[in-house]
């Protein structure tokens, strides 16, 4: 399909308030599209249906699903406009809104301290006026201002309108070999990814790989951990590890396992999501919740030459889930772009440093949005 009819549809199922996901994976040049067919409102708790799902942060709150029964699928190659430009959005943050931040951070820096909690992810939300009428450009801006991330836009009347540029995969599953990844640590990028990064932050990647490896060794039959590197997103630097294995069970066991992974949450998990819940003022709803391809039917094969016909009878089938962490994300309500940004605290965070990396943060989104 054409880029031109490819958003043309995605604009005409907004404007019929009927429910869509349209995203592009990483490093991928195709962008696909779910266009639900009525505005009824799914939800998922096994996970073995087939479609896209979004979950909020709070795994005790429903999922939502975007059946592949009953939508329609599209596809469409994207064309690189080398789109770098960004409208100014220099909105300044409220002065109350940078108190109130630095008193969380502070709060948990001494609840850390105070008890056994190791880290705690805190967050805050900023808002920019913003029409939704022009919610599907800034989606393609994001496609092209963002080929490394997971962007997204994904709509139902009954839930609401959210976009994002996430670098976090939480799980990729083909048959029974998954990938996931532990990031962690943030620092502003400056023309180089060889850059020094502090104990600090060394210790939250750390903390992240740990738990990821101790949730999944008793459902894995082999797991395979990478060593740290420096990765950029967007205008960021992050650490990364990745990890990869054989599942030896079911995926709605996994995802229940892994999320909400100390990356967007804290360690103790119970607990800090308890000191999440009881501080932050607002309700973060599908802000680092997941979403993604569940349980899509994907065609792989040896040959990567069409004209040896032999040798692609060893293509095979396989179902295939990718999962993303909703980082770098914004909700549009009541003309108003809801920007979703955060941090993770230890006992040696500064509240003005943390402070300033969710104005960094916030940067990723605000750079699209268009005046």
């Amino acid at each position: 399909m054409r880029p031109d009819d490819f958003f043309s549809h995605i604009e005409n199922q907004f404007n019929n308030s009927l429910p869509f996901v349209a995203y592009r994976k990483p490093n991928d040049s195709v962008a696909k599209a779910l266009l639900q067919n009525t505005d009824n409102l799914y939800t998922t708790q096994d996970f073995k249906e087939s479609g896209f799902v979004f979950a909020p942060f709070d795994n005790s709150q429903q999922t939502v699903l975007i059946p592949l029964e009953g939508s329609e699928f599209l596809t469409c190659e994207i064309e690189d406009e080398t789109n770098n430009t960004s409208s100014q959005n220099n909105a300044e943050v409220n002065d109350d809104d940078k108190e109130s931040h630095l008193k969380l951070v502070q709060n948990g820096i001494e609840s850390i301290q105070e008890s056994h909690l190791k880290k705690v992810v805190l967050s805050r939300c900023e808002s920019i006026q913003f029409s939704e009428t022009k919610s599907i450009s800034v989606f393609n801006r994001l496609v092209q201002n963002y080929p490394k991330a997971f962007v997204y836009c994904w709509y139902h009347p009954k839930v609401g309108l959210w976009l994002g540029a996430t670098p976090e995969t939480l799980l990729s599953v083909s048959g029974n070999r998954f990938k996931t990844m532990a990031l962690a640590g943030t620092q502003p990028y400056k023309d180089s990814t060889d850059v020094n990064w502090k104990d600090k932050e060394r210790e939250e990647q750390q903390f992240v790989t740990d738990y990821i490896e101790d949730r999944l060794k008793s459902s894995v039959s082999s797991i395979s951990i990478s060593e740290p590197k420096t990765i950029k997103a967007g205008n960021l630097l992050h650490l990364q590890s990745n990890i990869s294995g054989i599942l030896d069970t079911e995926l709605n066991y996994v995802l229940k396992k892994l999320h909400p992974t100390p990356a967007v949450c804290g360690l103790p998990v119970k607990e800090a999501k308890t000191f999440i819940l009881e501080n932050e003022s607002y309700d973060r709803e599908f802000y680092t919740g997941f979403l993604g391809e569940l349980n899509l039917m994907e065609t792989t094969s040896r040959n990567t030459n069409s004209r040896n016909v032999e040798n692609n009878a060893y293509s095979s089938v396989k179902t295939v889930s990718n999962m993303f962490v909703n980082l770098r994300c914004m909700q549009v309500k009541n003309n108003q772009a809801l920007i979703y940004v955060g941090g993770g605290i230890t006992k040696d965070s500064n509240p003005e440093f943390e402070w300033e990396e969710t104005v960094s943060k916030a940067e990723t989104m605000k750079r699209v949005l268009i005046s």
